[in-house]
């Protein structure tokens, strides 16, 4: 299944992980796209994680805040895990200046090392 939500988001599977890759801007209809989206995928089964990858994201504010705590609860009521690759350290430190930690919310330098921590090789890229 390898299927973009309505508004862009890609949703892709690589063997029992999702990853999607968020917008520069999420908006509150496309994070409610999203969450239901990803409980309906996670909760028909043979998903064990997902990694929410934010390295598009140049601007973090509590709503984006809110959404990744939210999502990543909701995935683990499901029986999945959830990783979070690519924060920039601009956006890690707002977001600790919002006073939002993300308590529970696992991360990852990059979207190759989140698949590492679940478990999964993926083949590095050639450089150019």
């Amino acid at each position: 299944m390898n299927r973009p939500l309505a508004h862009s988001v890609p949703l892709l599977r690589v063997g029992e992980v999702l990853l999607v890759t968020l917008p520069a801007e999420l908006t509150d209809d496309l994070a409610a796209e999203l969450q239901r989206e990803l409980s309906e995928v996670v909760a028909r089964g043979g998903v064990r994680g997902v990694v929410i990858d934010l390295s598009a994201v140049w601007i973090v504010d509590s709503f984006l805040g809110r959404v990744l705590a939210e999502t990543a609860a909701g995935i683990r009521l499901l029986a999945a895990d959830t990783i979070v690759a690519g924060l920039r350290p601009a956006i890690a430190i707002t977001l600790v200046e919002l006073g939002m930690t993300l308590h529970g919310l696992r991360t990852a330098l990059s979207v190759e090392a989140a698949f590492a921590r679940m478990g999964v090789a993926v083949a590095a890229g050639e450089k150019p």
